[in-house]
């Protein structure tokens, strides 16, 4: 068996948290950065609308926070909101140090403190989104992974994906339960091997492929929040799943968003019969928040019995329309719709875990040495709704966090401790992989059907009797055969879905993204916490 791969530094992950925490630490350190595909497919790559930081001179922290609080419907942690928001300028100093860049202002624009040209999205009372066209994600992840590819204290893995985290516990070492790294499986050899780190990353992104229909990469099955919780660590939201109002419907057209910017600069929101339909269900009409425009076009579907809503920009000079959306306009018209003359067809789709491995302050977990930031952590930042355009910033916040504690706990002394190879036993190589297609898609439509945007009591029950037989056929199917990629993707899928459904169970109000018919009130007395998971030792 090959000897294990050792290192300081361990980040699973290669988006934004993982990439600047990585260049933030490897100065001090040897980093290993492990991600499942190519570096570039992350969920930062695909993000079209921007980062939220407050830079004009009508705008406030104040009201940047205000705006947060509103949207997370309660569950937002105060302090957490207003340490995240605070950071935002350094966070955009940062990003600019390392050569990112975004649009900025027409030199003959006016006035202003600042030259960038700020967009507004749902939920936001002031423009503060700060974007490079609608590739804002792109822009960022290509400027991080260049810096992390050339520094010479970091070492990329690509196609290699974690099975599982070391952990003392595990190794049956005693004293607290510590993160000493991972198990992770090389895509192309099938074989697994121990990366050993003294501190370990979680920023593995979201977990959107448990939906039939997410605009999330094909990476996004929900890794690191399935790993964490084998590990110990407790789990928090999980119900709070935000579906993206706005992704293309057409039949080719796999996973592609429409960026809630084009709403911002006057997109409207229609039936097909062209009637505008959320001037009626929000004050703020087609800017209200994601969870309100969400349920109002699902709502507006089932009363209609179509398949699409319309998003129509087509009132706004054309010129500008290609200027500001050049990606969205390229490939849009890749399907014949022109969005300078015709409405955009849009369905929900799931797109943001509000949930996710509970962290402090300091990006830790309650696993020690094991950190997380980006879209696998909940760090109360974004409650029962994430405000648009806050999750770059969270990530970079929390990165940074994580990097100021990991820094100082490389200072301390190193626990010295022997780690078992991974033992394969008398697992076979399997020629039924259509089981795991099968299972894959069968989880993937009852979680949209069940456990979507509205859901019901019932509906809970029929997706927690379904998940618990899926289970433990994927787990026999598990350790029968040889590991593969897709095989451990069903495997921590089927964990989240569990997880989701649990935590959707556990929580009987309705409240930001959780609707449930059964129950409609808002309940504070009862639910005004988070909803909290942790597996059983």
């Amino acid at each position: 068996m090959a000897n294990p791969r050792n290192f300081e530094v361990l980040v699973l992950g290669s988006g934004i948290a993982g990439l600047f925490y990585a260049l933030r630490m490897a100065d001090d350190a040897r980093v290993a950065i492990v991600t499942k595909k190519r570096a570039a497919d992350s969920a930062t790559n695909w993000a079209q609308g921007g980062i939220a930081a407050v830079q004009s001179e009508d705008d406030s922290f104040a009201s940047h926070s205000e705006d947060t609080l509103s949207a997370g419907a309660g569950l937002c942690r105060p302090e957490v909101v207003e340490r995240v928001v605070e950071r935002g300028p350094q966070m955009i100093e940062a990003l600019l140090a390392l050569g990112a860049s975004f649009d900025t202002r027409a030199p003959d624009a006016g006035p202003g403190d600042l030259p960038f040209d700020l967009g507004r999205e749902g939920g936001h009372s002031h423009r503060r989104i700060l974007h490079k066209r609608d590739a804002t994600g792109r822009e960022i992840e290509q400027v991080l992974l260049a810096r992390a590819r050339a520094h010479p204290n970091i070492e990329l893995f690509e196609n290699h994906c974690g099975v599982d985290l070391l952990t003392t516990g595990r190794q049956g070492i005693p004293g607290p339960q510590r993160a000493l790294g991972a198990y992770v499986l090389d895509s192309q050899t099938l074989r697994v091997e121990r990366f050993l780190a003294r501190v370990t990353l979680l920023a593995t992104g979201g977990a959107g492929k448990v939906y039939l229909y997410t605009s999330n990469p094909d990476i996004a099955s929900g890794d690191g929040m399935a790993m964490a919780y084998r590990a110990g660590a407790t789990l928090a939201n999980m119900e709070f799943i935000q579906f993206h109002p706005t992704c293309l419907y057409h039949p080719d057209a796999k996973s592609f968003l429409i960026s809630e910017a084009v709403r911002g600069e006057g997109g409207i929101l229609r039936d097909q019969g062209g009637k505008p339909f959320m001037q009626d269900l929000h004050p703020m009409g087609d800017l209200a928040p994601r969870d309100i425009v969400a349920r109002g076009i699902d709502t507006a579907l089932k009363r209609s019995g179509e398949e699409w809503a319309l998003l129509d920009i087509t009132h706004r000079p054309a010129s500008y329309v290609r200027e500001r959306f050049p990606n969205i306009h390229r490939r849009c018209l890749e399907f014949g719709i022109d969005i300078t003359r015709d409405a955009i067809p849009v369905v929900p789709a799931a797109h943001y875990c509000c949930g996710g491995v509970r962290t402090d302050f300091s990006a830790e977990t309650d696993v020690q040495d094991l950190f997380a930031a980006g879209e696998v952590a909940c760090t109360g930042l974004h409650g029962a709704n994430r405000l648009a355009s806050n999750s770059l910033l969270e990530a970079l916040v929390y990165a940074d966090a994580a990097a100021t504690a990991c820094r100082e706990r490389l200072r301390e002394p190193a626990l010295v401790a022997d780690t078992r190879p991974w033992h394969e036993g008398d697992a076979t190589e399997s020629d039924e992989a259509v089981v795991i297609t099968q299972n894959w898609d069968e989880i993937r439509r009852f979680m949209w059907n069940y456990v979507g945007i509205v859901r019901s009591d019932r509906r809970l029950a029929r997706a927690r009797h379904r998940i618990d037989l899926l289970r433990s056929e994927i787990n026999e199917y598990y350790w029968d055969f040889k590991l593969t990629p897709d095989l451990v993707e069903l495997r921590n899928l089927a964990t989240v879905a569990r997880l989701v459904i649990e935590s959707a169970t556990l929580r009987k109000e309705s409240r930001g993204l959780h609707y449930n018919v059964d129950h409609l009130e808002r309940d504070d007395e009862n639910f005004g916490e988070d909803t909290l998971l942790r597996r059983e030792a």
